[in-house]
């Protein structure tokens, strides 16, 4: 379906972020893997971690759930021998269950979204596999991916962490269950090391022992450990906050979102930083962020590697403030659901935004006066690109229309209600 936004001066009212996508995939899989009954409170409903529910269970965990809490009773290290599994376009569900799934005889991924994750590659984290005697049969590093596992070897394992840290933390999560102690080391620049910290906090939550260098390039991982059932509470989510957040910031506004930690490992949190930076009026306190925004913002200059998922938004919110914005160090944003360096700075164009591309750089020549609109633009079935773009129709002259806006519902299913709920001009259209 598409969407229709039209020029909206001001934004008010309170919202509850919703839950941490990151946080519920993490929580659901670790619950997964304990023996025995574990709860996780407030988890996520979005496409992807409903993917990582679908998985658990067709891996054998038990899962019963109502409004307000998920009961999981795991399936410990002996995954059911399952022939398939179907992970959706979710790229971090995929490459966490490639790890768990090597304790399975054959198991073969489906590719069911070829022009998105399917043209994601995988090849680093199936090297680390093969390296621990795991057969994986695969389409140039692409889905569809087999894996003949069964009895996979810890020792030491190198992998690459340059074009994504899941690759990491799939073997994070996986070597623990093995007989052997394993010694990982991380080759290339690590990519998101914020988001592997992450992973660290919730197996230790979970029980297990990891040692691990300062710089997180070097892990020592004692084996035949047991992941313990326990209760976990998700956190608010800041990528998806990100954009509300930066809505507020370019119209007139006095919104107020709820559950998001001051003290929160989310590297995502840096966008009240930035925000701040851009002279945005806002308050962080109670863990409630609190913007009274006055559309004008100024530029900003920032490293995009802790912050990968709200940096699409704080380009939206560059795109109308004074001055030349520089995202930098943001490359891996080419490797998600779509291009989001290349084909996100397309659609921007198309708006009237000035933007920039380098290899690993957006450059936002700021237009305060707004841009002109009033054209149809192509998200690429992209929810962070869907998003942001939103936040630009917000203050554009005349209305954007976002073609297949429905695809936001893979990680914020309630973006646009709580848009509308707020008073932004959004509706859809068939």
């Amino acid at each position: 379906m598409d969407l229709i936004v039209k020029p909206t001066p001001r934004l008010q009212g309170e919202i509850g972020a919703l839950s941490s996508k990151n946080y519920t995939t993490r929580y659901l899989l670790v619950a997964a893997l304990a023996e025995g009954t574990s709860t996780v409170y407030y988890p996520a409903r979005s496409e992807d971690s409903d993917a990582m529910r679908r998985c658990i269970q067709d891996l054998g965990a038990v899962l019963v759930e109502d409004e307000e809490k998920a009961v999981i009773t795991g399936f410990g290290r002996r995954p059911r021998d399952v022939k398939e599994l179907n992970v959706g376009n979710a790229g971090a569900v995929l490459r966490f269950l490639m790890g768990i799934a090597s304790l399975c005889p054959d198991v073969t991924f489906v590719n069911t979204y070829p022009d998105s994750l399917g043209k994601r590659p995988h090849d680093d984290l199936i090297s680390a596999l093969e390296q621990m005697g795991v057969q994986v049969e695969h389409n140039d590093g692409r889905l569809p991916i087999r894996i003949r596992g069964g009895k996979p070897k810890g020792g030491r394992i190198q992998v690459s962490g340059s074009v994504s840290s899941q690759y990491l933390s799939a073997l994070l999560f996986l070597t623990p269950l093995l007989e052997e102690d394993s010694e990982i080391e991380v080759t290339g620049d690590l990519k998101s090391k914020v988001v592997v910290g992450q992973t660290l906090e919730v197996l230790e939550q979970a029980g297990i022992v990891i040692h691990a260098s300062d710089d997180y390039m070097r892990f020592r991982v004692p084996g035949n450990q047991s992941y313990q059932a326990k209760t976990y509470t998700v956190q608010g989510d800041y990528p998806g906050s990100a954009a509300v957040l930066a809505a507020a910031a370019v119209t007139e506004s006095d919104v107020l979102v709820k559950r998001l930690p001051v003290e929160s490992k989310q590297g995502e949190r840096a966008v009240v930083d930035v925000l701040r930076m851009m002279e945005a009026p806002l308050t962080h306190e109670n863990d409630e962020v609190h913007v009274k925004g006055n559309g004008k913002l100024k530029a900003v200059e920032f490293d995009g590697d802790a912050a990968t998922d709200a940096v699409l938004a704080m380009v939206a919110a560059a795109v109308f403030a004074e001055g030349t914005s520089r995202f930098y160090n943001v490359e891996n944003l080419r490797y998600k659901e779509c291009d989001r360096i290349t084909d996100y700075l397309a659609e921007l164009r198309k708006a009237g935004a000035d933007v920039e591309e380098r290899q690993a750089e957006i450059i936002v020549h700021g237009r305060p006066e707004g841009v002109e609109g009033g054209v149809e633009i192509n998200a690429h079935f992209d929810h962070r690109v869907i998003m942001a773009l939103t936040i630009v129709g917000l203050r554009a002259k005349q209305p954007l229309t976002i073609k297949d806006a429905h695809h936001v519902a893979k990680s914020y299913p309630q973006f646009f209600d709580h848009m509308k709920a707020l008073g932004a001009q959004v509706e859809w259209v068939k």
